[in-house]
């Protein structure tokens, strides 16, 4: 039997969650949530579409639902409001609040006896468990983390929910100089700021407030205020011209010694993205598999990429996974 999966959102992330399912022979897609009016909503495969406030209505006939919102204001509410009826999975991207998302997410999963998987995607997600890795074989070390050059859209949603934003793009852009000093393994001591610079291009809204957006965006905590960012304002055609693809990547580096300190080792993870989107949603489709597999086996509350065993999200059976990938 399939697992049936459900998608709340189709915005760029939800239409990559569609294809990836569809690819996934062990899956299959049966309805799709949006806010917006079902009836002008076109999918790429059909399935059908539904008012999100009709979701609690089909609980019975989706085994997980994947969350496609923003980070900014749409998870911190949907994920513990839908883990009510449903096995959830989100991308939650605002690392600060991370613990809080978790503990309220937890407290719902545990009464409804569901489970629910947040900040999985690949930063948080698969470079979080890189992290992991580096420090549990490296302990005596340093990490460092740099990410792009690429669109985050995390970001670039937080920019479009200021008023008088029409439209955004955000680019982080690692600097060269501290990319290069990792790499040599010289394990320099780096600010938020001189790891990164953040460029955003901006279509205001007719009449808008362009200073006042700029002010908005530059002094955002936990999105801006910590880094360099240049704010450019451009029109709608220049933005689908110049910046419609959402390409992204980084590195996670762990940079260490062992033995009497004089023997050295880099660990270097990294990933070249042609779309973000659609990479975080390969991820997210996968640890639905693991949300509906953990349930399954009675389990409930919420869990991260730290807390589920690589064999839960593979298709493949484990012993299929000791003799071909072991």
């Amino acid at each position: 039997m399939k697992i049936r999966v459900g998608i709340a959102g189709y915005g760029n992330l939800g239409k990559g969650v569609e294809s990836a399912v569809t690819k996934s022979d062990d899956m299959e897609l049966v309805a799709l949530f949006t806010r917006r009016n079902p009836d002008s909503v076109k999918t790429a495969t059909g399935v059908p579409v539904y008012e999100m406030a009709k979701a609690p209505e089909m609980a019975d006939a989706i085994d997980v639902l994947i969350l496609c919102g923003g980070s900014a204001n749409d998870l911190p509410e949907q994920t513990p409001a839908l883990a009510q009826y449903f096995n959830v999975v989100d991308s939650f991207d605002t690392h600060a609040k991370i613990p809080t998302h978790f503990k309220n997410v937890d407290a719902v999963c545990k009464k409804s006896g569901k489970i629910g998987v947040i900040s999985v995607g690949w930063d948080p997600g698969l470079f979080s468990l890189n992290r992991l890795m580096g420090q549990a074989v490296l302990p005596c070390g340093s990490d460092y983390t740099f990410w792009g050059k690429g669109v985050s859209q995390g970001h670039s949603d937080a920019i479009r929910r200021i008023p008088g934003v029409k439209d955004a793009r955000q680019y982080t852009i690692p600097v060269p100089e501290a990319l290069e000093s990792v790499r040599k393994g010289e394990n320099p001591e780096l600010t938020t700021r001189q790891k990164h610079t953040r460029e955003c291009f901006v279509v205001a809204e007719e009449g808008a407030d362009r200073k006042a957006i700029e002010e908005a965006i530059v002094t955002m905590p936990n999105y801006f205020a910590d880094y360099d960012t240049t704010v450019h304002f451009i029109s709608e055609e220049e933005l689908m011209r110049d910046h419609k693809g959402i390409p992204h990547g980084g590195m996670v580096f762990r940079s260490g010694s062992t033995g009497d300190g004089q023997t050295k080792h880099i660990m270097e993870y990294s990933l070249k993205l042609d779309s973000n989107p659609e990479f975080t949603a390969g991820v997210l489709t996968a640890y639905a598999r693991a949300a509906y597999r953990l349930n399954c086996e009675g389990q409930s509350g919420c869990r991260t990429i730290f807390d589920i065993a690589p064999a839960y999200i593979h298709p493949a059976a484990h012993d299929e996974l000791l003799a071909h990938l072991l």
